[in-house]
């Protein structure tokens, strides 16, 4: 008896798990395809673009926008890990294909670029929460830093770029460059990151 109810037991736990996959699968695709929306609209309209919008963009109903991020600032804070976590997979990634580290690096500043535009109105949106910004701050910082390093350190050792550099640094210089970019229609922002990361050539 003993052994049958366990078996019994150990077949719906089974069915559970096999039938909770997929959902969790559907849930995380759901989640997907809003933040990837989310982070659409951040770049058109800001991060206090309407969740209207940033529905229609995804596909679904607003009350699906609110049951996966109930407010503002869990949408802010999941899109920002997303484009931190697609932006650090995306290093080696680029070392991996070539054709140059160098290369490699130049494409991946601008892909850096592209997270530092949408990342503009974070700190206005996250205002009523410094505890979740500082923590995404410390999340950005501990997932790009070493990625950054690791591509500067590659294109060190095939001579392609000089050897006293600081991923810290060269990330806190592109930021710079990138602050107001958005605003001011006469600054080019993506051409002065072109001519730092152009500038770290070794000398021949």
């Amino acid at each position: 008896m003993s052994d049958g109810k366990g078996a019994k037991g150990g077949n719906g736990s089974s069915g559970q798990t096999s039938a909770a996959t997929p959902k969790r699968k559907d849930v995380r695709r759901n989640q997907q395809t809003l933040l990837d929306a989310a982070a659409a609209m951040f770049i058109a309209k800001g991060v206090e673009a309407p969740v209207r919008d940033i529905a229609a963009e995804a596909g679904v109903g607003v009350g699906t926008v609110y049951r996966h991020f109930p407010t503002r600032a869990d949408l802010v804070i999941a899109v920002y890990r997303h484009q931190i976590d697609a932006c650090a997979d995306a290093g080696p990634a680029l070392l991996a294909a070539g054709p140059t580290p160098h290369a490699a690096l130049e494409r991946w500043v601008d892909l850096f670029v592209d997270f530092l535009v949408t990342k503009h109105g974070l700190a206005a949106a996250m205002q009523s929460d410094s505890a979740g910004f500082e923590t995404l701050h410390a999340y950005f910082l501990d997932r790009l830093v070493p990625v950054c390093t690791e591509l500067l350190e590659a294109a060190v050792a095939s001579g392609e770029i000089r050897a006293d550099l600081d991923a810290y640094q060269l990330m806190r210089g592109i930021g710079n460059l990138c602050i107001g970019a958005e605003s001011d229609a006469r600054y080019d922002a993506r051409r002065m990151v072109a001519l730092l990361v152009a500038g770290l050539r070794a000398p021949r």
